[in-house]
C-alpha cells in the first residue's frame, strides 16, 4: 500500500509539473474557462458566443498593458512568491470575502490555466499548489505574459490582443495607456462591467488605475 501511495504521488507530480514546465515556452491553445464558456454555449445553459483567442508574445504588448493589470490586480507581484500574505491577512481581518483583492496575478494564471471554476477547498489547495509550481518554474515576465493572454476581457473574449481586437480595433501592441487601464478596469467581473462603451464605475476605476500607473511609474516592471 505505501509503495502504491508513493507512485501515485510520484504520477500525479510529474503529470503536473509536465505541463507547467512545456507551457513555459509553449502558448496555450486553450483554457478549462475558454472551452466551459463554448461548452455552455452548445448546450444551451448561456446564449453561443464566438470565442475569440489570440497569443501574442511579449514583444508585442504595449508596456502599458502589463503596467495596468499589475496597478489593478496586484502591485506587489514584482517581489512575493505568488500570495500577497498582506491582502490574504487584510481579508481575514475584515471578515469578507475578497477574491481579487487577496489573490495575485500568478493565482489567477493558475486558475485560468488549469482549474474550473466555482469554489471548493480541493479546488483552492489545488491552485496554492500550482502557484508555487508557476513562481518556481516560470520566470515572473513569463507569468505576465500568460496572464494578459488568457484573462476574460469580455464574454468570449479573452487576452489582450483578442480584447485590443474587439474594443479599440487595433493590436495590443498600439494600446494606450487609457486603453490599457479600461482593459484592467473589467478584469474583475468581465462579464458584467464594459470596455466599450464603458459605464461611469469603469470609467473611474480606469481613471484610478491610471493614476495607479503614474505612481509606481513605468519603469515599475523593467526588471521582469
Amino acid at each position: 500500500m505505501r509503495r502504491w501511495l508513493v507512485r501515485v504521488a510520484g504520477a500525479a507530480i510529474v503529470a503536473s509539473v509536465l505541463p507547467v514546465l512545456l507551457l513555459r515556452w509553449i502558448p496555450p491553445l486553450a483554457t478549462p474557462f475558454m472551452l466551459g464558456r463554448w461548452l455552455d454555449g452548445v448546450i444551451g445553459r448561456a446564449p453561443a458566443v464566438d470565442i475569440h483567442y489570440d497569443w501574442v508574445p511579449w514583444t508585442r504588448i504595449a508596456p502599458a498593458a502589463p503596467l495596468a493589470v499589475v496597478a489593478a490586480e496586484d502591485q506587489r507581484f514584482p517581489t512575493h512568491y505568488g500570495f500577497d500574505v498582506g491582502a490574504i491577512r487584510k481579508a481575514l481581518e475584515e471578515r469578507r470575502a475578497q477574491p481579487r483583492g487577496a489573490s495575485t496575478i500568478t493565482q489567477q494564471t493558475a486558475r485560468n490555466l488549469f482549474l474550473w471554476s466555482g469554489r471548493s477547498w480541493p479546488r483552492k489547495a489545488l491552485e496554492a499548489y500550482l502557484t508555487l509550481l508557476l513562481e518556481a518554474c516560470w520566470s515572473k515576465r513569463r507569468i505576465l505574459e500568460v496572464y494578459l493572454n488568457v484573462a476574460e476581457f469580455g464574454d468570449g473574449v479573452y487576452g489582450i490582443e483578442a480584447a485590443s481586437r474587439r474594443f479599440f480595433g487595433h493590436g495590443a501592441a498600439q494600446l494606450t495607456r487609457r486603453e490599457a487601464a479600461l482593459l484592467a478596469a473589467v478584469l474583475p467581473d468581465p462579464k458584467d462591467r464594459r470596455v466599450a462603451p464603458p459605464s461611469p464605475f469603469v470609467a473611474t476605476q480606469a481613471q484610478r488605475i491610471e493614476a495607479q500607473m503614474a505612481r509606481l511609474g513605468p519603469s515599475y516592471l523593467a526588471s521582469l
